[in-house]
């Protein structure tokens, strides 16, 4: 659990490295969150029900406003963790570029400290 919640301790921390598994484990915490507001958001569809679609919109909202901040951050100490610039996150913003920065997260981490700091921490 420790794992899945690491990104949420570490909020705003820009600097630094994260290692391989944290920023997956975090991934997967997101999606699972997500899942029940998606279904919710289906179900209020299906039956047509305002009131829910209006409550589970409402809390998917608050759901990624909440979580853009740690999403953006681990991801740059991720790049960080392959040796790389925290800018290449802005490839997302180019359409099919965003591969590329998937393939870093793919990456195996750069063994010892590298221009950003020590090895990312294990936890």
């Amino acid at each position: 659990m420790q794992k899945l919640t690491m990104p949420l301790k570490r909020y705003a921390q820009f600097s630094g490295r994260a290692s391989r598994s944290e920023f997956w484990w975090f991934q997967l915490f997101i999606v699972l969150v997500s899942i029940p507001l998606y279904v919710l958001s289906f179900y209020a569809g299906y039956s047509g029900s305002q009131g829910l679609a209006l409550v589970s919109t409402g809390l998917s909202v608050m759901l990624w406003l909440a979580m853009i901040v740690p999403l953006i951050a681990v991801t740059v100490r991720r790049l960080h963790d392959t040796d790389r610039s925290g800018w290449w996150y802005l490839l997302l913003l180019v359409p099919f570029a965003g591969l590329i920065v998937l393939v870093f997260m793919l990456l195996p981490s750069t063994q010892g400290s590298n221009r950003f700091g020590l090895s990312a921490p294990q936890v």
